[in-house]
């Protein structure tokens, strides 16, 4: 026998023999868990078991519309199973000596907190992060989120959210990573892994929640909290994956939805709860509802408090956040047998093994050492870490004649509505956030520029023009700074500005809570006043460069087609502005990828790349055509498309080649491409890999996104870049909801979008 056939056996038995070691140590963990939780449970009275399901609301931070007095007293009598929205090391040591040393049984309590992008160190949006398209960066972000959280006393996050979002109009589709069901469900595994790390028994991790169960991204009208409907085909394909993703990746709860599915608030749907998630996906975590989910299936029209509860628990939720439901009624319920002492005990039992697991069983005051929280939280390190990832998330949408990088100029007029305000720079559900520490973008540029350059500052206009409307989105600490002048006064300071300048720059935009939770907009143009002020600005004959500021795809066919050079920032964080400042002077070339398509106008919406085809669709190339599934006022084109994003640099494609004509159940398909650098700097971009089922037993989407890889190239570097294609990438769920392939022809896609690419075609015998 061969010396290396000898070491392949010798490391394939000691590899059987290590994933036995480990699934024999995992099954003695497991069953260390049940004895102590059966002994746990055996001495717990019904009160206790029922406190356990309770999670109210600190009112340390307001985030709902909802209050619980005398949380104290019911933490000592074994009432609370676990608090959010209250932060701090001390408070939170303070708040669980309570638990651990004056309640009967000594349990102690989980602590949650809505840590999103960042917790202190505040990095760019969800949304924004997803156009990274690096699963790298996004997993650092969740970690350095995790180590500072967890150094401040949490241990539970409300974060991932993987909501596949069509609609933009919808406030929280900046919360989530966009449009497609591929890129959303790497983001999940990254996201979890990030926060869970490879042991929750370390006091730097925490647990993730995967929210929000389920569709909730698929609300109508793109209105929030709205009702959802669709059918279980689509669910399959093209909202579920996500969610299953993060669950696979091992998270350890989840996140009931508002919405509905099948007439059945998920809060109380059994068939998604149960059936589904336990059932079919063989999740063993435990399910917490959004705040207030419980009582507010009553004006759903499902009953009084006490039967939504009963519902909810039956269905196989654990946990009630704040509607103080499960608390109230449950009792009274288990005595009527509404509901049975069996479901209590399962509800009981997952909440304590995620204590259990998360170590706080072992030690209680594991997050609460308040030296951690002054070395390890908002640190130099973890804010160079923030603005170096924020730069890799821009996305340049324009950049006529090249008018980006700055270069050489001598004066810059900065104007804009979101030029100098620190406070919006991290953008919403950034709970944890100081918002007085973010760079604005008038503090990095005149950081970056140095001495030989003047920044020259004027607002220009507020963010809206009516009072009452900035109101409400001037909420959460995150002021717009309402300038009492005039549109006028205010516009003619800026165009005197711009008129001692050699470019302009124009922060213009959303504010950062007109997107969000609760943030729904009819419109999403740039505001008219804004308009009005580019309007002025262009006026001058001075080079424009609008910076763009949202948490949405906005509708902004004019500025596209008058603007020279836009460069999308999102909410970019605790470093935005010297993040941005680093974009636009070229120290950083920017390479994001848009995760959402951008629409013409909000009649195109819902618009997205993965649609399906109809029985007459429109002939390529063409704008209309009579009896073709167009529009008469507008072509069916997007504004800017998924997968799209300029460079400082080109980068050209050629020489799609596929190893084969043909793959077979159990053969791999090689997909090559050349991609060349031909421009004059140095960068980085994503080679996005697309693939359209010809003919199928059910109608399937015109382009679906199955692979992808982020680039580095330096100026007139080419590269081979090769994906792997195996029967498993042509997956789908069919009519009877089996995941199958189907013989027949199919097409690759390799480009640079989801609309400029090379492609190929290949069967599947």
């Amino acid at each position: 026998m061969k010396k290396s056939t000898s070491l392949l056996l010798l490391l394939a038995l000691f590899t059987s023999l290590l994933m036995s070691c480990n699934q024999k140590q995992t099954s003695g963990e497991d069953q260390q868990m049940k004895t102590f939780i059966d002994d746990l449970m055996g001495k717990m009275t019904l009160d206790e078991k029922l406190g356990q399901l309770n999670l109210p609301a600190s009112g340390d931070i307001i985030t709902g519309a909802g209050s619980n007095n005398n949380i104290a007293a019911k933490i000592k009598e074994g009432k609370v199973g676990g608090l959010f929205n209250i932060k701090s090391a001390q408070k939170i040591h303070d708040v669980q000596q309570i638990a651990v040393e004056q309640s009967r049984l000594k349990i102690p309590l989980i602590f949650g907190m809505d840590v999103i992008h960042g917790y202190q160190t505040v990095f760019p949006i969800p949304l924004g992060m997803s156009c990274s398209w690096d699963m790298a960066l996004i997993e650092k972000s969740a970690r350095i989120a995790a180590q500072e959280a967890s150094a401040d006393g949490i241990c539970w996050t409300f974060s991932p959210m993987v909501d596949i979002a069509r609609d933009p109009r919808w406030g929280r589709v900046s919360e989530g990573s966009g449009e497609d069901t591929y890129l959303g469900s790497q983001i999940a595994r990254a996201m979890v892994k990030g926060y869970q790390g490879d042991d929750l028994r370390k006091n730097n991790t925490i647990l993730s929640c995967v929210k929000h169960f389920a569709l909730y991204g698929a609300a109508e009208a793109g209105r929030d909290y709205n009702t959802t409907d669709m059918s279980r085909i689509r669910m399959y394909n093209e909202y579920l994956p996500p969610y299953k993703a993060a669950l696979d990746a091992g998270a350890g709860s989840i996140m009931a939805s508002f919405n509905e599915i099948d007439g059945v608030p998920a809060t109380a749907n059994k068939w998604l709860l149960t059936d589904l998630l336990r059932k079919e996906w063989k999740f063993k975590g435990f399910v917490v509802t959004d705040y207030t989910g419980i009582s507010e299936m009553t004006d759903h029209g499902l009953g009084n408090l006490k039967t939504v509860s009963a519902l909810a628990l039956h269905a196989g939720t654990d946990m009630d956040m704040v509607a103080d439901g499960f608390l109230g009624t449950l009792k009274e319920s288990l005595k009527e047998g509404k509901v049975s002492q069996q479901e209590i005990d399962q509800a009981c039992r997952r909440i304590l093994e995620a204590k259990y697991q998360l170590g706080l069983f072992e030690d209680p005051y594991r997050y609460c050492d308040v030296n951690r929280a002054k070395s390890e939280v908002f640190t130099p390190e973890n804010r160079q870490a923030a603005r170096e990832i924020a730069a890799q998330t821009f996305v340049l949408l324009k950049n006529d004649n090249q008018v980006l990088p700055i270069q050489d100029k001598k004066t810059i007029a900065l104007i804009g509505p979101l030029a100098d305000n620190r406070e919006n720079m991290p953008g919403t559900w950034s709970v944890a956030g100081d918002f007085a520490k973010s760079i604005s973008l008038l503090d990095g540029l005149e950081t970056a520029v140095g001495a030989n350059t003047n920044v020259l500052y004027a607002k220009g206009t507020n963010i809206v023009s009516d009072p009452q409307l900035d109101a409400r989105v001037s909420i959460f600490g995150k002021p717009t700074k309402w300038d009492s002048r005039s549109q006028k006064e205010m516009i003619d300071e800026a165009v005197e500005v711009a008129g001692k300048s050699d470019i302009i720059i124009a922060a213009m935009g959303e504010s950062a809570e007109m997107s969000g939770e609760a943030a729904s907009r009819s419109d999403i143009n740039i505001p008219e006043n804004q308009k009005e002020l580019l309007e002025a600005l262009l006026a001058t004959g001075k080079p424009v460069v609008m910076v763009l500021f949202t948490g949405r795809p906005l509708t902004i066919s004019w500025e596209k087609a008058n603007i020279p050079a836009i460069l999308n920032v999102w909410f970019a964080g605790t470093e935005a502005g010297n993040a941005i400042a680093d974009v636009l002077l070229g120290k950083v070339n920017p390479s994001g990828k848009l995760s959402a398509t951008f629409p013409q106008n909000v009649g195109q919406i819902p618009l997205y790349y993965n649609h399906k085809n109809t029985g007459r669709p429109l002939q390529d190339g063409k704008w209309f055509s009579k009896f073709r599934s167009n529009y008469l006022d507008v072509s069916n084109d997007p504004l800017f498309p998924f997968g799209f994003g300029l460079s400082y640099t080109t980068f050209d494609y050629k020489n799609l080649k596929l190893s084969d004509s043909s793959v077979t159940v159990n053969g791999l398909l090689k997909v090559s491409v050349e991609v060349t650098n031909s421009g004059n700097y140095d960068g980085a971009e994503v080679v996005q890999l697309y693939l359209r089922d010809l003919v199928g037993s059910v109608t399937r989407p015109v382009k679906e996104l199955k692979g992808f890889q982020k680039i580095f190239l330096k100026k007139g570097e080419t590269r081979t870049v090769e994906f792997t294609l195996t029967e498993k990438d042509l997956r789908f769920y069919n009519g009877d909801l089996k995941f199958v392939s189907e013989p027949g022809d199919f097409k690759v896609f390799v480009g640079t979008s989801s609309v400029n690419t090379l492609e190929a075609g290949f069967v599947l015998k």
